[in-house]
């Protein structure tokens, strides 16, 4: 028999399961201090937590029997994951129990916001019989614009063609084929800015995605377009909303979730008439609660009966001789897939992954779900993968995982090479640990290199010829850019060569622009690495 304790209130319903598996002794004890779960949870082979018990690495460190821990919910900040992985516990979400229920409620606000009836309600409850005020507009045969095609951006985007609307769909994996799957018309983000009359943002938040609706968006924008934010306050600048909407760019807003929150009572969203707000309720359905629950407590039972399970969001196990051989590569792996995506220009369809000399006889498997959560990472955030799910997440975006091997190392023990092919092109970067240098990029596209994979990095496409160093260092320190390191890459005198600069701190866009402009310079790219 195998002992679950469930800590937090959770419906019947949702742990049903574990209830009537015959193999399952659960217990229900709700409200305990940190001392009481001490005292008891030796005895328990899984805990079952919702948002208000705070795992601590004091009751890990007591829950000798401890297999696995089961959040009936997205979020594991209430989890010490750290403390989970030292001491082989692996802990799983339901990322999937809120997908409909959130894109239901989208729907929600997306046709309140059309017919104004917030609005419209609290005039006529008043007491005023007013129709005038109030004329809205059909969803039939507007775009809709979807910043974000996970799970519940496709959902939405499946719900809008019933409405009769066309679907604008934008995602950094979202590739041609998988476009036409889900009848949508593939798009970047300034195609939606400039002909959607509905906008949805669905991504997660991440410093790619903070603002990605901006100002400068703002500017461009169709003028009369609507906007709902169910996903994550800040992926919207919500000053700069509020101006579009004076001003008359925008026509309104539908916002489930701010920046802060609660928000402040002077926010500008809570009295504007044409903003229509919610207390982040897009996952709050009676349906939604219990599935959650029962997501989490079958992955559980899959657990403690040693069957393939899914949604774990901390890294199993790993045999301690193979552990030994590829930690020092962990760091590295990650930062090889961040560094190829953030050069690689286009939806990425395949993560290609070469490992040479000494790692070409080792399971290698544990490293290769650190390079692609660092491809995914980049653009997902890590509250959207990790390295348990990264290779599930790659499979559902559609992004294929070739692994080869090869004994010849280029002259290092080991390297690893990591490829990203988009469908617009095909860019490498490859890198090993150097004894007491640490890691190492050692080549970029056809070009060796000598680069540490840290901080801000300015990546120059330009051809080989005098004086353009002095002029990108001059450019760069006119505009206070410190560089602290600089390496330079070529096959052969005169051609195409490579400009590799690691600098305090981020160029700003126009910076960038004007280093494109230099003569013989023909890209110049940031990449963060941290």
């Amino acid at each position: 028999m195998f002992k679950v304790l469930v800590s937090d209130p959770i419906s019947d319903l949702g742990i049903s399961l574990l209830v009537e598996a015959s193999d399952i002794s659960i217990d229900k004890k709700v409200g305990l201090s940190e001392d009481e779960l001490v005292a008891i949870i030796g005895e328990y082979d899984a805990l079952l937590v919702r948002s208000q018990t705070r795992v601590t690495e004091r009751i890990m460190s007591a829950g000798k029997q401890l297999k696995v821990i089961g959040r009936a919910g997205v979020g594991v900040d209430n989890i010490d994951l750290d403390a989970a992985t030292k001491r082989g516990i692996i802990v799983i979400n339901a990322p999937d129990g809120n997908t409909i229920t959130t894109c239901e409620h989208t729907f929600a606000m997306m046709m309140a916001l059309a017919r104004h009836i917030p609005q419209a309600y609290m005039k006529t409850v008043g007491g005023v019989w007013d129709r005038k005020s109030f004329v809205g507009v059909e969803l039939r045969n507007k775009v809709l614009g979807v910043l974000g095609m996970g799970r519940i951006g496709s959902e939405v985007a499946a719900r809008a063609k019933a409405f009769g609307m066309e679907v604008y769909g934008y995602d950094p994996f979202l590739t041609q084929e998988r476009a036409d799957k889900l009848g949508v018309r593939l798009a970047s983000v300034e195609d939606v800015v400039r002909d959607a009359d509905f906008i949805t943002v669905h991504t997660p938040l991440t410093p790619e995605t903070r603002h990605m609706l901006g100002k400068d968006q703002f500017s461009r924008i169709k003028p009369g377009v609507r906007i709902v934010n169910c996903a994550r306050g800040g992926i919207i600048d919500e000053q700069a909303l509020v101006e579009a909407i004076d001003s008359g760019r925008v026509a309104g807003a539908a916002f489930d979730v701010f920046e802060e929150e609660p928000p402040a009572p002077e926010h500008p969203f809570l009295k504007h008439p044409k903003i229509i707000v919610t207390p982040h309720l897009g996952a709050s359905t009676i349906e939604a609660q219990e599935n959650v629950a029962i997501d989490v407590s079958e992955q559980l039972l899959h657990i403690l009966r040693g069957e393939a399970f899914k949604n774990a969001v901390n890294m199993p196990p790993v045999p301690a001789d193979v552990l030994a051989k590829l930690e020092p590569y962990f760091s590295l792996g990650k930062k090889l897939g961040s560094f190829a995506v953030q050069m690689a220009n286009g939806p990425v369809k395949e993560i290609a992954v070469t490992y040479a000399g000494d790692l070409a006889d080792v399971d290698t498997q544990p490293l290769t779900r650190h390079i692609v959560e660092g491809v995914l990472g980049f653009h997902l955030g890590s509250d959207q993968v990790n390295v348990v799910n990264a290779m599930h997440q790659a499979k559902t975006r559609g992004v294929n995982i070739v692994v080869t091997k090869s004994q010849a190392s280029k002259g290092f023990t080991n390297q690893v090479s990591v490829t990203i092919r988009t469908d617009k092109e095909e860019r490498l970067v490859a890198g090993t640990l150097l004894n007491g240098f640490g890691p190492r990029i050692t080549q970029i596209d056809r070009f060796p290199v000598d680069v540490e994979p840290q901080g801000h990095v300015v990546l120059v496409s330009h051809h080989d010829k005098p004086g353009i160093i002095g002029r990108v260092g001059t450019l760069l320190g006119n505009n206070d850019v410190n560089i602290a390191t600089m390496q330079v890459g070529r096959s052969i005198v005169g051609g195409a060569a490579i400009m590799v600069l690691g600098v305090d701190k981020g160029v700003p866009k126009e910076v960038l622009e004007q280093l494109t402009s230099l003569p013989d310079l023909n890209k110049a790219k940031v990449i963060h690495l941290f």
